[in-house]
């Protein structure tokens, strides 16, 4: 067996079944604001280009994917990011979501001869870190907290780091934080790319949930462009169609950027034998051509997010992020006897920051926080506001 499969730590939410285990909640409706699982209903078109395509279930998929595919995200992308062009045949690359492409993208890209590192943000989404061991990479975190806005301390990482970086991971809009790097953060990622010749890996998969439709969160595509850099040397971006349009189960968005890396990349892809179906591409181009689902998505989420904060601010150290559908609250005890005993005497299952980060030097920053996502129906995330509320009253 592969040894670094003995590097990785069970997955938070394996965690959080132990946590809970031999606890007998209240008896009344569960809530779980644990996963981030949209709920709201997919969109009917989309449905319909899906049913409508199932002929193509005789046909074998490219992992190149169709030309029309690449050519509305390409579209959608040029758009969104203002970019003067973004070439849908050597820039872009349709994927099965974007959970598989980044851990499949570490593989790919990853020197294991010249002793690699990693780096990526604390708390993270955790296939970055399994991606970094499985690709025979060692993974250094940075710290986001709310001393830095839950920005990543870029400026804390050594020189020796930057040095053995091979990529870097980045989340933004961030999870679980919301947070949103802004320009100069994004260019002075960009001139230690250039500096220490390592990749930029920017997961965007939460970058179409905002609060403000005037500012949507920067992309690093955009910034390049910004910086005349409109081949994207040594950036790549990771979209999906499961947060923006409602369709997890759809397994459907794209990587994007520097040409001579998504042909590598590409390489990889064609013996790793991941190519997205074709009735699922046809779907995903409906999606992709279709703002107006996307801004009722929005609106939904504001106002879960106003109801939710206007119940809870008064209770816990919480507020809005900049973007995402994550609350990242501060608990008044330890994180994972709150979750414990909100559990048991609410019914509510809510995730341990803990169990997203890891342990530094500083300690770990998910300590005595809670993930919260508002993925539920508006009512459910109001009974569950009140129900914490409750709780947190009673501690």
């Amino acid at each position: 067996m592969n040894p670094d499969l003995d590097k990785l730590q069970p997955y938070p939410f394996e965690k959080l079944a132990a946590l809970k285990a031999g606890v007998t909640p209240v008896a009344q409706p569960h809530i779980a604001l644990s996963i981030g699982e949209p709920k709201h209903p997919a969109p009917a078109f989309v449905s319909a280009a899906l049913s409508a395509n199932l002929a193509h279930l005789s046909t074998y998929p490219t992992t190149k994917g169709i030309t029309e595919l690449r050519e509305a995200i390409a579209s959608w992308a040029t758009r969104r990011f203002e970019l003067s062009a973004l070439d849908a045949n050597t820039q872009v690359l349709p994927v099965n979501g974007t959970r598989e492409a980044l851990f499949a993208f570490a593989q790919a890209v990853i020197d294991r001869r010249h002793d690699p590192i990693v780096v990526a943000p604390n708390p993270f989404y955790q296939i970055y870190e399994g991606a970094a061991y499985l690709a025979g990479a060692e993974p250094h975190f940075v710290n986001c907290i709310a001393a830095n806005g839950f920005v990543p301390d870029f400026d804390a990482v050594p020189t020796q780091v930057w040095e053995r970086c091979q990529l870097l991971f980045l989340c933004s809009p961030g999870n679980p934080t919301g947070a949103v790097l802004d320009r100069a953060a994004l260019e002075k990622l960009i001139a230690l790319a250039d500096r220490h010749d390592f990749i930029i890996a920017s997961d965007e998969c939460y970058s179409e949930i905002y609060f403000d439709e005037a500012q949507p969160p920067l992309g690093l595509l955009q910034v390049c462009a910004m910086l005349g850099r409109h081949d994207f040397q040594r950036c790549v971006v990771f979209h999906s169609l499961s947060k923006r349009s409602n369709v997890p189960g759809l397994r459907s968005g794209f990587v994007a950027g520097d040409a001579a890396i998504v042909e590598k990349f590409l390489l990889y892809r064609t013996y790793h034998g991941c190519a997205m179906p074709v009735h699922q591409q046809l779907a995903s181009i409906a999606a992709w051509n279709d703002e107006q689902h996307v801004r009722d998505n929005r609106a939904q989420y504001r106002k879960k997010f106003d109801a939710v904060l206007d119940i809870l601010g008064s209770s816990l150290d919480v507020a809005k992020p900049n973007a995402g559908f994550y609350l990242w609250a501060g608990t008044p005890c330890d994180d994972r006897e709150f979750a414990r005993e909100l559990f048991r005497a609410e019914n509510i299952t809510v995730l341990p920051g803990q169990f997203l980060a890891r342990e530094t030097a500083t300690g770990n920053p998910g300590a005595n926080r809670i993930r919260m996502a508002l993925v539920a129906e508006f009512d459910e995330c109001v009974e569950a506001a009140q129900r914490i509320q409750r709780f947190v009253r009673s501690l």
